[in-house]
């Protein structure tokens, strides 16, 4: 089984309001072989906690706009690592310390990336992200 379409189609407009906030290596993992509980991770770096805070309000602004609300918001106080999980979907906001030493992808490298539109990466990758893995 693979994500349903339905998030699938949240999961883009997440990475593509995180985008909007200049959130950085944006990617969609398909969690749903593995998890029962979700389908899609989709993680993304930002530079300090006032950006976390931004890409955060992006985020539910966006799927708000599509009749998503999150049922759980984790880690807002600290702004370090913000969690959204809307339901079929679980978003990860983090510093960029905190993606390269959790290494969530890392975690997760069996299951498959979701292909994102070119203009959500575009020219914000951070290398040393995806490549300390």
């Amino acid at each position: 089984m693979t994500a349903s379409t339905e998030a699938v189609a949240a999961a883009i407009a997440a990475a593509e309001a995180a985008s909007d906030k200049l959130a950085e290596d944006i990617v969609a993992i398909d969690v749903s072989e593995k998890l029962v509980i979700t389908d899609v991770f989709v993680l993304c770096s930002a530079a300090n906690e006032r950006q976390v805070k931004a890409v955060v309000d992006g985020v539910e602004e966006r799927l708000h706009g599509m009749g998503s609300k999150p049922l759980r918001r984790e880690g807002e106080a600290e702004g370090r690592w913000v969690l959204l999980d809307f339901g079929d979907i679980v978003v990860h906001v983090q510093l960029a310390e905190e993606r390269i030493h959790y290494a969530i992808e890392r975690l997760w490298k069996d299951c498959p990336f979701i292909a994102l539109p070119e203009a959500v990466n575009q020219g914000r990758r951070r290398p040393d992200v995806r490549d300390a893995q």
